[in-house]
């Protein structure tokens, strides 16, 4: 495996935590390009990468692991991170099977980091438990849809067909009244306010095509 971490001390603990763990580490370098330029090398059965890295300390980790798939699709990512990222660990997960997303913190027990190595080189998926839960708050936060009831996922499904409100009505055997009040709850659901510039009708349609 090649590892891509810039302190220098949590660097060379990690290269000895991965040995025990069984791994043949060629090459430990400092950041994204670095990383790079050690898996076109290399070519390793996995890379392990810290998120945050030189010169930004924001996503060059990231970025250099998408790249890495993109470029060799059968190595394998395990991130380490000292933070839960929604985000980044979402642009992960999208790159598909053989990825893994861990807290740092959890890295030092050795039985999880081997288990860990072993099912992203299998092709698995590995996330860091917290990573789970703030990745489904994550979702919960922004897919207001999900907060919609049966019945307005109907009226909006219908919404989406381009039928008039006097159509849905007929559709579902509803009253008018009852048609508009559902496309209120809707509006408010998904946090359509009154607008001059954006028509409420069309971004709602837009937020279910989404979903």
């Amino acid at each position: 495996m090649v590892l891509a971490e810039d302190s220098l001390l949590l660097r060379e603990g990690l290269v000895r935590l991965l040995d025990e763990a069984g791994a043949e580490v060629v090459a430990a370098v400092g950041d994204g390009a670095a990383l790079v330029t050690a898996v076109k090398e290399h070519r390793p059965e996995v890379a392990v990468v810290d998120v945050r890295m030189p010169p930004t300390f924001t996503d060059e980790g990231l970025r250099a692991a998408l790249e890495i798939r993109r470029e060799w699709p059968d190595t394998a990512i395990l991130v380490l991170s000292q933070y839960v990222e929604e985000s980044y660990a979402s642009d992960l997960l999208a790159a598909g099977g053989g990825v893994g997303y861990l807290l740092k913190d959890r890295v030092s027990r050795l039985a999880e980091l081997s288990d860990a190595l072993e099912r992203v080189v299998g092709g698995g998926t590995v996330l860091d438990p917290e990573v789970v839960s703030a990745l489904l708050t994550h979702r919960r936060r922004r897919d207001p849809v999900e907060s919609l009831t049966p019945r307005e996922r109907e009226v909006l499904g219908l919404m989406a067909e381009g039928r008039t409100n006097t159509a849905i009505g007929r559709d579902l055997v509803i009253t008018q009244g009852a048609v508009e009040k559902h496309i209120s709850s809707i509006f408010t659901k998904l946090g359509l306010a009154p607008s001059g510039d954006d028509h409420r009708r069309v971004m709602a349609v837009l937020a279910w095509l989404r979903a």
